[in-house]
């Protein structure tokens, strides 16, 4: 029967451990001798060394492939999507409800639409260095014109959605039944809405449930279009001053004062029947007044 083995005490470890981490008899330090730590030491620093150098490399090829002003692919984006302000989510679409009666509820919406429109003030777009471009014409650029090596951008100052731009009315229509939402289109570098001989893109409001609820609509700028001299779009570093065109929709709101709408950039260039993508080309939203 073998023998069991002896218990050693915590003296006779620790000496051990000593005898492990500097052994005087072989010269080892934590089993290997000093020239074989620095053999080690040597064979795993060249091997970072050589790994950090082929990383860097792969980075630098990458890099140097890479368009710094537009994606190499964008073969997902064919069509924008568009959006709608007050941009108030519900469980699956925008819900845009507010109480008449309740400046809080109301003030929520204003709120929403003046933090949106900041970038569109007057001062800004100004300040902005952007053109008073040739409206109707697209603004084609093959070089970086701008200051710093960028492409100029056309100004839209909220001015231009007239009654939906809070200068008349800092309410936008929520402290009562007209309403105000602003449509945003998405960009798409190099995208062109239309060709020269079509009409361009607009914004197209239809109610399809509450018909009887929504008396009138409005658009701002008139026709609700979007000017072609916003587009193409180049990007955000070849134009960092950039700003959407958009389009203001007054609604006028009747009997239960609640509708669901939606509205539909046209154009023969936007796709808006994607099944897989509810917002290409289209928003749908409901608007609901309560006193």
């Amino acid at each position: 029967m073998a023998t069991l083995k002896e218990k050693r005490t915590c003296g006779q470890r620790c000496e051990d451990f000593g005898r492990f981490v500097w052994n005087s008899d072989n010269g080892t330090f934590m089993g290997r001798t000093p020239v074989k730590w620095v053999y080690i030491s040597l064979y795993y620093l060249a091997f970072y060394v050589v790994m950090t150098g082929l990383f860097c490399l792969a980075i630098y090829v990458l890099m140097y492939t890479l368009d710094p002003y537009a994606p190499d692919y964008q073969d997902r984006l064919k069509s924008p999507g568009v959006m709608v302000w007050p941009d108030t989510y519900g469980e699956e679409k925008v819900e845009i409800n507010y109480n008449t009666s309740d400046k809080c509820s109301w003030m929520k919406m204003t709120n929403i639409l003046n933090k949106f429109l900041e970038p569109y003030n007057d001062t800004a777009q100004h300040e902005c260095y952007n053109h008073n471009c040739t409206k109707g014409k697209y603004y084609i650029q093959n070089t970086f014109s701008a200051p710093d090596h960028t492409k100029w951008a056309c100004s839209f100052t909220k001015s231009m959605l007239g009654p939906c731009s809070g200068h008349e009315d800092p309410t936008f229509g929520y402290n009562c039944s007209m309403p105000c939402v602003v449509i945003k289109m998405n960009r798409i570098i190099n995208f062109l809405p239309t060709n020269e001989t079509e009409p361009p893109p607009y914004v197209n409001c239809t109610i399809l449930e509450g018909h009887d609820n929504v008396d009138k609509m409005e658009y701002f700028p008139e026709g609700g279009i979007m000017d072609r001299s916003y587009f193409p779009y180049y990007g955000k570093q070849a134009q960092p001053m950039y700003v959407n065109p958009l389009v203001a929709v007054r609604f006028h709101l009747v009997g239960e004062r609640s509708a669901k709408i939606q509205c539909r950039v046209v154009s023969h260039q936007i796709s808006y029947q994607n099944y897989h993508d509810p917002y290409e080309g289209k928003v749908d939203f409901s608007l609901k007044a309560v006193k």
